[in-house]
């Protein structure tokens, strides 16, 4: 038998201490990429400033561009996992949640982390090396990083809808 501090999860049990922990990791990713993103843009910017050649140099537009989303979707994803993590400690306990639920919001974390990646690596990789202009094969990632982001997305604006119609049938 569980106890009050547990959620049933498939073959194993989730604490809710272990469910604070997502909440804290994703506010603590969040910060700490938001930090590196910013950084990477005084950076992008530093190098506009200086009138560094292989930044702005005409035949490296491409290179601009790619870097330029790899700071900007690198910043937007890690205010989303902040936005993430209070969203998780504003829902009710999981506890109420099926277990197919759960662990579908398990995934959504672990989809948002690989996409805070896949994203902004993708387009960073693509702008170091440039084919006749078009981006390198780390472009390939973005896609990818895309899905998942909006895998997560899904999942948890279903939880949240899940949740409010719940309050309103009580």
């Amino acid at each position: 038998m569980a106890d009050k501090n547990t959620v049933a999860s498939g073959s194993r049990r989730t604490s809710i201490g272990e469910l604070a922990d997502t909440e804290r990791y994703h506010l603590r990713f969040g910060w700490w990429s938001l930090l590196v993103f910013a950084t990477l843009g005084l950076i992008l910017e530093s190098l506009h400033g200086f009138k560094i050649r292989i930044y702005l140099d005409v035949s490296n537009e491409t290179r601009r561009l790619m870097w330029t989303l790899a700071h900007a979707h690198g910043t937007l994803l890690s205010l989303v996992h902040i936005a993430f993590g209070f969203t998780a400690r504003t829902l009710p306990e999981t506890r109420a949640l099926p277990v197919a639920r759960a662990r579908e919001q398990r995934l959504a974390s672990k989809s948002l982390v690989a996409a805070s990646f896949l994203l902004p690596g993708g387009f960073f990789l693509g702008g170091i090396t440039i084919y006749s202009g078009d981006p390198g094969l780390g472009i390939l990632l973005v896609p990818v990083g895309a899905v998942l982001l909006l895998f997560a997305i899904f999942v948890t604006a279903r939880r949240i809808t899940s949740t409010a119609l719940r309050e309103r049938q009580r």
